[in-house]
C-alpha cells in the first residue's frame, strides 16, 4: 500500500498524517497519525444492518426507513483523522463483527498494519440493548460490560496481547440514552466554547452560551472512540485481529493509529498559554484564531500589561477599571484542556501564516518555539493550590462579606469558586453574585470562600461600600498552602450614628442574591423593584413573600415595583402592605405591551402606593420627564433619585430640576438608587443614608426619615450638614428681613474627593477646595440669607468610578421668613409646560383605556395645572 506524505498548513516540506491509500487534510503535528484505508474490509451497509426503532430518533431521513446513517468520508473526530466508510445506505462502509451466521458480518476480521504505534484508535458502535428503552420487569438488567469483541495486537515475533471490547466500556450503541457514555470511550461529538455574548443560532441557546460551552454536533448518529493502548510501544505490530465474541452485532466504521505514548483522548487540566505574537497586534480580536487538535480552546484574550505598581498606588480602589484603549499588545492568551501531546496552532489570519507548536517539546519555565519561528508560548499558572479563604472586618475580628477580586501577575481575574470568569454585563443576563465594574469582574462572598490561585504573587481588591477601606494588595500564595485570611479596615460607623443606608432601585436580582450584595456593599436596605417589560415580568413572584431580613436584622431586602409609562414617567412605588400596585406599566412598547392602554395615571399609582404605606421616588429623575412635574405640583412624590455626572460638577438636568422645584416650594427628598439592571452596577453604588435617630431599622421607619428629608445621596463620600444646628428636612424661622446662617459641613470618603460647597437655592455661596484631592474635608461659615429658601451641602470629585461620578448631596434645611412664600416664576412656568404636554399626549396620542379612566387621568392632570397656574398668578 502507497503512503502519502503531505505538506503542513505552514507550508515546509514535512511527514504529517500517514494515509494508507487516501488523502486527508494536513495535520500540524509530523508524523502523529496513521489513518488506515479499511476499503478492502468493509462487509455490511445500513441496509445490510437492517432496521432500528430506535434509528428514528437519530436523523430525520431515518424516520421514513428505520436505518443508521453513520459518519462517512475523511474525518476529524475529536482531533484524530479517520478514514471511515462511503456515504449512502446501500454502499458497504463498516466491518461488522457477529458470531451469528449472516452473509453481510463476520466472525473475525485481521487487518495488516506493519509498524508501532503508541494507541490504535477504533470508531465503533454497536447494537441496542432492548434494556436501554424498555426496561421491563425488575429481573431484566441492562447488559452493562456484556463481550461484544476482542481486540487482539498481534506483533512480528508471533506474541500477541487481547482486550474485551464491551458494552459501555469501550463501546456503545450510536444514539445511547443521557447519562450511559462509556466509561472507557469518547462519543465522536463533542463541546465547542462560547462567549456569553456570542451572536445566537437559536434564541433557546442563550442559557446554554451562559454556560460558556455548547454541544458541537459532527452527527446525530454517535460513533465511540476507542484508543486502545499498546503496552510495547516500541515493538512493531504485524496485524490487529478483531473477534466477535457473541451474536449482538459490533461495528468497525474506522482505524487510526497513534503514534504519541499518551492516550489522544485524555485531557489535561485547563491551562493558561501566553504567545508571544510576531507583531504587537493582539487587541485585534478577528486576526488571530488559535486552535488545537487534541484538546478544546477554552477562550482567548488579549489585555493591556498589568502594572502592579501602578494598581496598588492607584486612587480608584473599589471603584472599578475604567476602558482603556489597547493598542500595540504583544501578547496573546488562551485557555486550553487538551492532551499533553496536542499540537497548538496560531493563525495570523491577515498573514495567512500559520505557527504550530507541538506541547511534548514544551518545558516548564521555558518559551517554546514555533516550528516555523516568529511566535512563541508559554505556560503561565503552572502551579495552583486549593484554599479556603476567609475576610476579616478589623473592628469586629469576625467574617465580613465583601466585594472581591484576584488578579494573577498579568491582571487576569481569578474567581473564587462558584463564580464566573467571564461576567456577562449586558441587560438582563447575568444575575447572580458578580459584578462587571468597568472592565474590573468581581464576586460577591459572604466573608468565607474557596479558591484555587497559581503560587506566586497574586493581587487581590476588597470592597465593602463607603465605611470601608477599599484594600489592594499583593498575597504570596506558597505552594501547596491551604489557608488565606484577608483583612479589611473600617473607617467609620454611620449605623452608630442613627444612619442607615439604602439603595431605592434595584432589578432582577433574587431576594437572598440582593441579600448577600447589600451586605458585601455595606447596605442595610435594597429596594427590589418588580416590573414589566413589554411581555416580560421580573421579580413577580418575589412580591408575595414579602421583605427578606438577615439574621442579624440589620440588612432587609424590600420588594416593590416601579410603574412606568415610556413618555409621562416612571415611579419607584417602594416597600407597602397587601396587594401590589397594579398594572406596572401602561400604553404600549416599551414598558407595557403593544396596545396595552394609559391605564391610570402617575398619580393615582402614588396614592395607590401610599394607602399601603409605602414610599414613592421619582426614580433615574427626571426622566420620562412629563407627568413627573403634575405629582410634584400635587405631593405626590416623596424623594427625587439624583445620579451624578462622571465629573461630579452638578451641571445636569436631575439637579437643575430638582434645584426648580425647591425653588417653587416644594420640598422632595435627595435618594440615591442605582436602576440596577446588569452585572456592570454594583448594588448600592448610588446609594441614600437615611437618619432614623434612635429608632429600629425597619422599612417603616426608614421610610418615614426619607419622607422628612433626613437623607443625603451620595457615590461615595459621606455628609454631615448642619445650618444653625438643623439638619436636613428640619426649617430654619428668620425675621422678615431675612438673616445669617451658621453652616458646617463635614465630608468624610474611601475615594478622594476635591471640591466641598453649601449651595442656597442652587447657588454655591460657600466653598472648599483641595486641588490634589483630599478624603476628609470640612467647611464652616456664616451665610447671608435674605429670604425664604433652602439651603444643602454637596461635594465631587474628578476622580469616577466605571458607573458614576464620585459625589454626595443632602437634602435641603429649609428657610422660612414670615409672610413671604418660596417661589421660581420661570421655573413654574417651565413645569407648567410639561403638564400641558402631557394632557395633550393623554388626549391625542396615548392608547385610551375606558372612558371612565380616561376621565380619571384627564381630571388629574386638570388639578395639578390649576393649582400650578393658580400660584403663578398670585405672583403676577
Amino acid at each position: 500500500m502507497k503512503r502519502r506524505t503531505f505538506l503542513h498548513a505552514a507550508g515546509a516540506a514535512a511527514p504529517a498524517v500517514e494515509l494508507l491509500g487516501i488523502t486527508a487534510a494536513p495535520d500540524p503535528a509530523p508524523g502523529k497519525f496513521t489513518a488506515i484505508n479499511l476499503d478492502r474490509y468493509w462487509n455490511a451497509s445500513a441496509r445490510d444492518f437492517g432496521p432500528r426503532p430506535a434509528a428514528r430518533s437519530i436523523n430525520p431521513p431515518s424516520i421514513q426507513d428505520n436505518l443508521i446513517r453513520a459518519l462517512s468520508g475523511e474525518r476529524q473526530i475529536r482531533g484524530i483523522p479517520f478514514r471511515l466508510g462511503p456515504e449512502g445506505v446501500d454502499r458497504r462502509g463498516w466491518i461488522a463483527l457477529s458470531t451469528r451466521s449472516q452473509p453481510w458480518s463476520s466472525r473475525t476480521v485481521e487487518i495488516p498494519i506493519g509498524r508501532s504505534a503508541g494507541y490504535f484508535c477504533l470508531a465503533q458502535f454497536c447494537d441496542w440493548d432492548p434494556a436501554d428503552f424498555d426496561p421491563g420487569d425488575v429481573d431484566v438488567i441492562e447488559k452493562l460490560g456484556q463481550p461484544l469483541g476482542e481486540a487482539a495486537l498481534i506483533y512480528e515475533d508471533g506474541s500477541e496481547r487481547s482486550y474485551p471490547i464491551r458494552r459501555r466500556f469501550e463501546v456503545n450503541p450510536p444514539a445511547a440514552p443521557w447519562g450511559r457514555e462509556c466509561f472507557n470511550a469518547m462519543q465522536s461529538n463533542t463541546w465547542r466554547t462560547v462567549k456569553p455574548d456570542d451572536s445566537l443560532a437559536r434564541a433557546t441557546d442563550w442559557g446554554n452560551h451562559q454556560c460558556g460551552v455548547l454541544y458541537q454536533s459532527l452527527s446525530r448518529t454517535v460513533l465511540w472512540i476507542w484508543a486502545l493502548e499498546n503496552p510495547s510501544p516500541e515493538r512493531a505490530v504485524k496485524t490487529l485481529r478483531l473477534r466477535a465474541a457473541g451474536e449482538d452485532c459490533l461495528v468497525l466504521c474506522g482505524l487510526t493509529l497513534y503514534h504519541g505514548r499518551e492516550n489522544p483522548l485524555r485531557h489535561e487540566r485547563r491551562t493558561l498559554y501566553r504567545f508571544t505574537l510576531p507583531s504587537p497586534a493582539a487587541e485585534e480580536p478577528d486576526r488571530w484564531k488559535v486552535s488545537v487538535d487534541l484538546g478544546i480552546v477554552c477562550r482567548t484574550f488579549s489585555a493591556n500589561e498589568f502594572q502592579p505598581e501602578e494598581w496598588l498606588t492607584s486612587d480608584t480602589a473599589g471603584l472599578g477599571d475604567r476602558a482603556r484603549r489597547r493598542e500595540g499588545l504583544r501578547h496573546l492568551y488562551a485557555e486550553i484542556a487538551s492532551s499533553s501531546e496536542a499540537t497548538l496552532t496560531l493563525r495570523d489570519t491577515r498573514g495567512g501564516v500559520d505557527y504550530a507548536f507541538d506541547l511534548a517539546r514544551l518545558e516548564p519555565g521555558r518559551e517554546l518555539p514555533a516550528r516555523q519561528g516568529g511566535s512563541r508560548v508559554e505556560v503561565l499558572e503552572r502551579e495552583k493550590t486549593w484554599l479556603h479563604a476567609r475576610v476579616i472586618d478589623e473592628s469586629t475580628g469576625r467574617p465580613a462579606p465583601v466585594r472581591i477580586a484576584f488578579r494573577s501577575g498579568q491582571g487576569r481575574y481569578l474567581p473564587p469558586y462558584g463564580h464566573r470568569s467571564e461576567v456577562n454585563a449586558a441587560w438582563f443576563q447575568d444575575y447572580g453574585a458578580d459584578a462587571q465594574v468597568g472592565e474590573a469582574p468581581f464576586a460577591y462572598v459572604d466573608g468565607t470562600f474557596q479558591i484555587e490561585l497559581p503560587a506566586g504573587d497574586v493581587y487581590v481588591e476588597l470592597s465593602k461600600g463607603f465605611e470601608y477601606q477599599a484594600v489592594r494588595q499583593r498575597v504570596l500564595i506558597a505552594p501547596g498552602q491551604r489557608e488565606l485570611e484577608l483583612r479589611i479596615p473600617r473607617l467609620a460607623d454611620w449605623r452608630r450614628k442613627g444612619w442607615v443606608t439604602a439603595d431605592t432601585h434595584v432589578h432582577f436580582l433574587s431576594p437572598s442574591t440582593a441579600l448577600l450584595e447589600a451586605q458585601a456593599e455595606g447596605l442595610n436596605l435594597v429596594n427590589l423593584l418588580a416590573a414589566q417589560w413589554g411581555d416580560l415580568f421580573t421579580n413577580v413572584g418575589d412580591l408575595p413573600h414579602g421583605p427578606l431580613m438577615s439574621s442579624d436584622r440589620e440588612t432587609l431586602v424590600s420588594v416593590g415595583t416601579e410603574n412606568r409609562q415610556h413618555l409621562l414617567g416612571h415611579l419607584g412605588l417602594l416597600g407597602g402592605h397587601g396587594e401590589p400596585v397594579f398594572p406596572m406599566s401602561a400604553d404600549g412598547p416599551s414598558e407595557a405591551y403593544v396596545g396595552d392602554p394609559v391605564w391610570t395615571s402617575m398619580s393615582d399609582w402614588a396614592d395607590a402606593c401610599r394607602r399601603r404605606e409605602g414610599l414613592v421616588v421619582a426614580v433615574h429623575f427626571p426622566n420620562p420627564n412629563a407627568e413627573m412635574a403634575a405629582e410634584i405640583v400635587l405631593g405626590k412624590v416623596d424623594a427625587v433619585e439624583l445620579y451624578p455626572r462622571f465629573d461630579a460638577t452638578f451641571r445636569a438636568l436631575a439637579y437643575h430640576d430638582w434645584y426648580r422645584y425647591l425653588n417653587c416650594g416644594y420640598r422632595v427628598a435627595a435618594a440615591g438608587g442605582t436602576d440596577k439592571m446588569a452585572a456592570s452596577t454594583p448594588v448600592g453604588g448610588n446609594r441614600t443614608y437615611a437618619y432614623l435617630a434612635g429608632r429600629e431599622f425597619s422599612f417603616a421607619n426608614w421610610a418615614a426619615a426619607v419622607r422628612a428629608g433626613r437623607t443625603f445621596a451620595t457615590t461615595g463620600p459621606l455628609l454631615e450638614f448642619r445650618a444653625d444646628g438643623r439638619m436636613p428636612g428640619d426649617e430654619i424661622r428668620l425675621g422678615a428681613g431675612g438673616g445669617t446662617v451658621e453652616v458646617s459641613v463635614e465630608a468624610t470618603s474611601f475615594a478622594p474627593f476635591h471640591r466641598l460647597e453649601v449651595v442656597l437655592n442652587g447657588r454655591v455661596v460657600a466653598s472648599r477646595e483641595e486641588a490634589g484631592g483630599t478624603r476628609q474635608m470640612s467647611l464652616a461659615e456664616k451665610v447671608a440669607v435674605q429670604g425664604p429658601g433652602w439651603l444643602a451641602a454637596r461635594c465631587g470629585s474628578r476622580v469616577a468610578s466605571a458607573r458614576f461620578g464620585v459625589a454626595a448631596h443632602t437634602s435641603p434645611v429649609y428657610v422660612v421668613v414670615p409672610g413671604r412664600e418660596l417661589f421660581s416664576p420661570p421655573a413654574a412656568a417651565y413645569f407648567l409646560k410639561l403638564i400641558e404636554g402631557t394632557q395633550t399626549y393623554v388626549e391625542r396620542l396615548a392608547t385610551r383605556p375606558d372612558p371612565k379612566r380616561l376621565e380619571r387621568i384627564a381630571a388629574v392632570l386638570k388639578d395639578a395645572h390649576s393649582r400650578l397656574h393658580a400660584r403663578l398668578e398670585k405672583h403676577g
